[in-house]
């Protein structure tokens, strides 16, 4: 294909690419890798909000002392099931983490109600029964997870911020 010399190399380009095209069949693979060559350019095809979650979870696990890992797993699900705090800091997302944890330990309900979910899924882990304290109540001596062992892994927890 001869084209003219007052043509711009762009509207050139275009022709031959027209051309070639004519040539070929149509596939519904090429028109969707031609259409969506460029959609995810310079972005990750992992969500920011799982990437997020991901960096927070790695966190956890690198400075959360847990032998058991249901306190870990647990911080984990609460951490998931608040989305809308975490997507508030997708660009410090342990500053969401911190804020988790503040308000578990500011909060003596919500805090009882977390060492009860630890508690439930250490039994889950175990396949036994576990201990669940009351409030006020003194601890079972053989209580992996007591209110006031929780309460010192989290303090602990947050010295790492």
């Amino acid at each position: 294909m001869k084209t003219s010399s007052n043509q711009s190399e762009p509207e050139e380009t275009e022709l031959i690419q027209q051309e070639i095209l004519l040539e070929r069949k149509f596939s519904l693979a090429e028109l969707i890798g031609r259409e969506g060559g460029s959609f995810l350019k310079g972005e990750s095809p992992v969500p920011k909000l799982v990437q997020v979650l991901a960096e927070i979870n790695l966190f956890i696990d690198q400075h959360l002392v847990d032998s058991s890992g249901a306190l870990q797993s647990v911080l984990k699900d609460w951490v998931k099931n608040d989305e809308a705090r975490v997507s508030r800091y997708f660009e410090t997302p342990l500053a969401a983490l911190g804020e988790i944890v503040t308000i578990l330990l500011e909060n003596p309900p919500l805090f009882y109600e977390f060492v009860r979910q630890v508690d439930i899924r250490w039994g889950q882990l175990y396949r036994d029964r576990p201990y669940f304290q009351r409030p006020g109540q003194a601890p079972h001596p053989d209580d992996e997870y007591t209110h006031e062992s929780v309460h010192q892994h989290l303090r602990d927890f947050l010295q790492h911020f």
